[in-house]
């Protein structure tokens, strides 16, 4: 009897799911693949050569997938109506218009993907009206130039918002008082600069990634709403200075990338609020100077990237009080591995997590690794720099001046005298005779120029210095 119960419940049970799955399939749209899922109808329309949408689908359609169709217009109740929609996905479609009202009858829609439609370039504000229930929306790679400042402000559910690859030159002002949007991704977007009211009332928002634009500036309390902030992703920009205040407030943060930026240096003030950072890159910037107290209040920093820059020291007073780190990055920076640095071999001695510091100098330590530096110690037990090595040697106290360099002196001195003495003409038409006149075995020999009438001069002249000479050497 209990066997017999047991096989009429399972019955009963499997029914609906039958009926289910025969309506699934009964109601699929020709060139379209349905089945049935847990909450409904999964229909798969993507590569099927569409040029517009079917005119039925299940009514019980949780998913469908229309990708890399040939769609181009969409117009009212494109999809009639269907309940239990949550999930539609458009993308890689030639999409150019989108009528108001077009996703009018899926009040359960909970994802729309409309990614990769580079014709669609322009949207309604009306456009996602009576998507009351939606939670992502994608728009990446549409060529948009702005979105409407009221596009969002009817999606009071949503969550993330992607709009990255499209054409804005600022943060959408459409995303302004979406109180409960948590992950926004407008990177590669041509933005330059985030203004003091991007954000505004972004409360709840966890993740932000603006990383591959155009950026420039950052106003002061830029961030000041979003104290809910985790990721803040800013590298690959053209930030070249940062106010005070950056990120104040984000009490939270616990990934900030600046990486490959133009920042010159590493200011003590923008980390003040940012004492649950575990993630720091700095890299690939041209940072010379890191400010003393720097990272003092990242005392739970588990990495830092410096790599990248043109740091030639780094004073462990950036890192002081209490400071502990899990990973440093510095290769690609020209250390000068003096005993600034000591306290740093110690610390890759101590930790064993840090490798690869080459230094640029002082010579006598030119391309090894910080870690295999030796730094001796004086009488007094204080450090001693590595030697820099120096190619010309000089000898201690005055060396006389050498022989040839009082004669060319001399020489010089006399070419000098005679020469606006004689003219042009007679300079070009004389003959010179060149006579070698040996004086003694000690004593170099004077070649004298025979000029007419001004040999006689010149010859005591030579006689003179060759007498001085000899005066010399004795």
């Amino acid at each position: 009897m209990n066997t017999f119960l047991l096989l009429l419940h399972l019955v009963v049970l499997g029914l609906p799911r039958t009926w289910a799955t025969e309506a699934c399939l009964r109601a699929c749209p020709t060139a379209c693949t349905c089945s049935s899922v847990e909450r409904g109808c999964s229909v798969r329309c993507d590569r099927a050569g569409l040029q517009r949408v079917p005119t039925e689908f299940p009514c019980k359609a949780a998913s469908i997938d229309l990708d890399r169709n040939g769609l181009r217009i969409l117009g009212e109740r494109a999809f009639g109506t269907l309940p239990s929609l949550r999930r539609l996905s458009l993308r890689h479609n030639n999409l150019s218009f989108i009528t108001p009202g077009a996703f009018k009858g899926l009040p359960r829609l909970a994802e729309l993907r409309l990614a990769h439609n580079g014709e669609l370039r322009y949207l309604h504000a009306r456009t996602f009206a009576a998507l009351g229930h939606l939670r992502r929306l994608d728009l990446a790679s549409c060529r948009l130039f702005s979105v409407p400042e009221r596009l969002l402000a009817e999606l009071p559910a949503l969550r993330e918002f992607a709009a990255f690859d499209n054409l804005f030159r600022h943060v959408p002002a459409a995303l302004r008082g979406l109180e409960n949007l948590t992950h926004v991704h407008l990177e590669r977007s041509r933005i330059e600069a985030v203004a003091s009211n991007s954000l505004q009332g972004l409360r709840r928002l966890r993740a932000l990634s603006l990383q591959a634009n155009r950026v420039r500036a950052v106003h002061a309390g830029a961030f000041y709403d979003c104290g809910a902030l985790e990721h803040l992703l800013l590298n690959d920009n053209l930030l070249a200075a940062l106010p005070a205040d950056a990120f104040r407030g984000l009490h939270l943060l616990r990934t900030l990338n600046l990486g490959g930026n133009a920042l010159g240096q590493v200011a003590r003030a923008w980390f003040a609020d940012l004492g649950e950072l575990e993630l720091l890159y700095l890299d690939r910037n041209s940072i010379t100077f890191v400010e003393e107290g720097a990272f003092q209040n990242l005392s739970g920093l588990l990495a830092l990237h410096l790599n990248g820059n043109h740091l030639t020291v780094l004073s462990w007073a950036a890192f002081q009080p209490g400071f502990f780190l899990g990973h440093l990055f510095l290769f690609r920076n020209p250390w000068h591995c003096d005993c600034h640095l000591e306290w740093l071999r110690d610390w890759i001695e101590g930790s064993g997590r840090l490798t690869d510091v080459p230094c640029s100098s002082p010579g006598s330590v030119a391309g090894l690794d910080l870690s295999q530096v030796v730094f001796e110690r004086s009488s007094s037990g204080l450090c001693v720099d590595p030697e820099e090595l120096n190619l010309t040697v000089s000898s201690p106290g005055l060396s006389p001046e050498p022989v040839a360099t009082t004669m060319s002196r001399f020489s010089s001195l006399l070419s000098k005298l005679l020469a606006p003495r004689v003219p042009v003409e007679e300079e070009a038409n004389s003959t010179l005779v060149l006579s070698n006149t040996s004086l003694s075995d000690n004593i170099p020999s004077c070649g004298m120029w025979v000029l007419g009438h001004k040999g006689t001069i010149l010859f005591i002249s030579c006689f003179l210095l060759i007498y001085g000479v000899g005066l010399q050497r004795d």
